[in-house]
């Protein structure tokens, strides 16, 4: 069994749907569970005009009856209330060619709207950055929140806390606060370090007063998993391959770390790898008996879980659309042209947070039911207490 999720929709069309497969039957949900979710994802210092229009709320479709999932497809449904000052724009009839507003001629450096039009052979780059829009990952933070809810009846928590922005460096406390989100959400750009709080709201004003936009970094943290998800016998069971997949299909993501990172290469291995220990059973979480001194490997060995906590770190470039401007060739024309510019995010980076934590609780759930399997939730946990009981029972005794 899988979690297997897919969107529809355009940024101003009239909803964004998300549809999931792979729930077992009798999971409780609640629509304003996944709001709460839809929530996070629409603040943070720096968002544009566009979240003051959007309230985003799902409605459920279908697989969902009195609170429980049916174990059947679920979809959703987002509305876009943007929607009322676009239908002559996006209408879905009228022949091609009609002459319609808002036509996207000066394709955006660093957007997909210039490889878009040559790749769908387009002449209106608009046809492209609908889709392109990140409006699509509302959808995915829905899905995401139905695989954080199977996640936590098995006691695992997924959150995040922003790491960097605009070149700002938070020094964040060791060990992390948990409930992690709890204490991030406070944050008006959901970081951990009050001193760089200051000044990340400050770059980002800074940045909005020039017309420019903001990058930076989130990390991810998941903690409560058992040991072995994931698989090292084929490439595509690798766990850390389908999370660093996912993460990078975000919008402006360019880049994942698992555990140290980039910064293992830089090392020795002694200064690396993991020392292990046996553990007594007072570490909370089923480790069979054994635990790691540090967790440089982030969680993961061999593109498995270790039963320490998942930690990733992911990259977000500036938005492409800018205040300012850069240079582009007007696709109509074949001139010389300023690139297009329309309402925008100085920095998203709060929200990709968010996002992020959405794709590693689809990853995880999936890693979950093809581990586990399971028509219902109570098949499913009796395979996984099943597994921890086997797991306890090898705890060494010497």
């Amino acid at each position: 069994m899988h979690f297997r999720f897919t969107t529809a929709g355009e940024s101003h069309g009239p909803a964004l749907v998300a549809v999931v497969e792979g729930l077992p039957a009798g999971l409780p949900v609640t629509a304003a569970f996944v709001d709460a979710q839809l929530a996070r994802r629409m603040q943070g210092h720096g968002r544009g005009a566009r979240m003051k229009i959007e309230q985003d709320r799902i409605e459920w479709l279908s697989g969902i009856r009195a609170g429980e999932t049916l174990g059947s497809p679920v979809a959703m449904r987002i509305a876009n209330r943007d929607w009322a000052n676009w239908k002559d724009v996006m209408a879905p009839e009228g022949e091609p060619g009609d002459d319609r507003r808002r036509q996207v001629t000066r394709p955006r450096p660093g957007h997909a709207d210039l490889v878009g039009v040559l790749k769908y052979d387009r002449t209106d780059a608009r046809d492209i950055l609908e889709r392109a829009s990140a409006r699509e990952t509302a959808a995915r933070v829905a899905a995401g929140a139905l695989a954080r809810r199977l996640l936590m009846e098995f006691g695992v928590d997924v959150g995040s806390h922003v790491v960097s922005l605009g070149g700002a460096a938070a020094r964040p406390p060791s060990p992390l606060p948990l409930p992690l989100n709890a204490a991030a959400d406070r944050s008006p750009v959901r970081v951990l370090d009050p001193a760089a709080e200051a000044e990340m709201i400050r770059r980002i004003d800074d940045a909005k007063a020039a017309g420019d936009t903001l990058g930076g970094e989130v990390e991810v943290v998941v903690t409560g998993l058992v040991p072995g998800l994931g698989s090292h016998v084929s490439w595509d069971r690798k766990l850390d391959g389908r999370l660093a997949q996912l993460l990078m299909s975000i919008p402006a993501v360019k880049g994942v770390e698992v555990g140290l990172g980039f910064e293992a290469a830089r090392r020795p291995g002694s200064q690396v790898h993991d020392p292990i220990d046996a553990d007594a059973g007072t570490e909370p979480g089923p480790r069979a008996g054994f635990r790691r001194r540090s967790n440089n490997a982030g969680g993961l060995e061999g593109g498995m879980t270790t039963g320490e906590p998942l930690v990733v770190r992911v990259a977000m470039k500036p938005i492409s659309t800018l205040m300012r401007p850069l240079p582009t060739v007007d696709l109509a024309s074949g001139q010389a042209a300023a690139a297009q510019s329309e309402r925008s995010d100085v920095t998203a980076v709060p929200a990709m947070g968010v996002i992020a934590e959405a794709m590693v609780a689809i990853a995880l759930a999936d890693a979950m039911l093809e581990k586990f399997g399971g028509d219902s939730l109570t098949e499913l946990r009796r395979n996984v207490e099943g597994y921890v009981t086997a797991l306890n029972a090898r705890r060494p005794t010497g």
